[in-house]
């Protein structure tokens, strides 16, 4: 009789597993189906990308000006392709750091862990966690990142780009002898230790200095600018480094690592490799400032960014006369992944695109 009920349950036990199984998998080929019928790509875009406004858009937007800002445009057209798009993200560590859930539970650059110290120390110098006055006052903001490709040479855009209220330059892409194609403005200008500018003359004036961390060794470097320290060159750079920038202290800013984060995962679909640096999965300094700048900013343009690799000679960067062909396979970057996502912004109108190289 015991055997008889020990086996009556088994085959019960049997049934139901058997049951749930097929349950989840109907469920599991449902969702598929669904997914595969939907309008979304993998990473949650919209597939079918149309230059045109949504209705929606059009209609809120319809009477304001040519050359007038338009509030929330860019974020609003971001979340249209991009669903999951939330705009709330401020540009800058400020004091409450910590408190920030998306970026603590990662290493550099993804995140802050392992660095409150340092970033503590920094903050407790620089004091200011934000723009200046007058751009934080402005009910609406147009942006500008000005990349450092070739495309820029001889087209005269200067004056154009000196016409954002936010002129945002990265790395050591200079400024001095090319205003006429690249402007004279600089709002600030977004680095590392090994991008930033090596001599001391050659910053602008009235610009913030920004880093982007993307190791360990970078909030360290900051520190050691922050309060005039002599930069150790024995610490881990794959490069030689600036040992000062002529910039005080209330004029650094640490660039919040979410929008590191957020280029590689959500919006390139870079490898996630738990978290950690490594082969192909950092975005450019140019994709992390487009990041910032939708969540920061109304009107989003760019300029100087694309390499036309079917133009060998063609210069590869605006101030210098290396060619196109000197590109090498990027170790840390997949440049074909960021390409597909500036082009689905460019033509979902997210970001204009003043030299057309996207």
């Amino acid at each position: 009789m015991g055997l008889l009920v020990f086996m009556r349950n088994v085959l019960l036990a049997l049934c139901l597993f058997l049951v749930l199984g097929f349950l989840y998998y109907s469920a599991w080929k449902l969702h598929l189906l669904q997914w595969e019928d939907s309008k979304y790509d993998k990473l949650g875009f919209l597939l079918q990308l149309d230059s045109k406004l949504p209705p929606e858009l059009a209609s809120k937007y319809a009477n304001i000006s040519e050359g007038v800002c338009k509030p929330g445009y860019a974020s609003a057209l971001m979340t249209s392709i991009f669903p999951k798009f939330s705009k709330s993200a401020p540009m800058f560590l400020d004091d409450s750091f910590k408190k920030w859930a998306r970026i603590r539970d990662f290493v550099p650059p993804f995140g802050i862990k392992g660095q409150d110290n340092l970033i503590k120390a920094i903050l407790s110098a620089t004091k200011d966690y934000r723009l200046t006055p007058a751009l934080d006052s402005l009910s609406c903001r147009r942006c500008i990142i000005v990349g450092n490709g070739g495309i820029l040479a001889n087209k005269s855009l200067g004056v154009k780009i000196d016409d954002y209220d936010i002129v945002i330059r990265l790395n050591s892409a200079p400024v001095k002898g090319f205003e006429k194609d690249v402007g004279g403005k600089t709002t600030m200008r977004i680095t590392y230790p090994e991008g930033a500018i090596q001599k001391p003359e050659q910053y602008e004036k009235d610009s913030l200095f920004v880093l982007a961390g993307f190791k360990w060794q970078d909030f360290k470097w900051l520190k050691y600018i922050v309060y005039k320290e002599k930069v150790s060159a024995s610490d881990g750079f794959w490069k030689s480094v600036a040992t000062h920038v002529p910039r005080e202290p209330h004029e650094i800013r640490i660039l919040n690592p979410y929008f590191i984060q957020e280029a590689a995962f959500s919006f390139i679909g870079l490898p996630f490799n738990n978290g950690l640096m490594g082969r192909g999965n950092i975005p450019t300094l140019g994709s992390v400032a487009i990041t910032m700048v939708l969540h920061n900013c109304d009107e989003v343009a760019v300029a100087g960014f694309g390499y036309d690799m079917n133009s060998p000679n063609a210069p590869l960067h605006y101030y210098e006369t290396i060619k196109m062909s000197a590109i090498k396979e990027s170790w840390t970057h997949n440049i074909q992944r960021e390409k597909e996502f500036l082009r689905k912004l460019v033509k979902a109108r997210v970001i204009t695109d003043l030299t057309s190289g996207i």
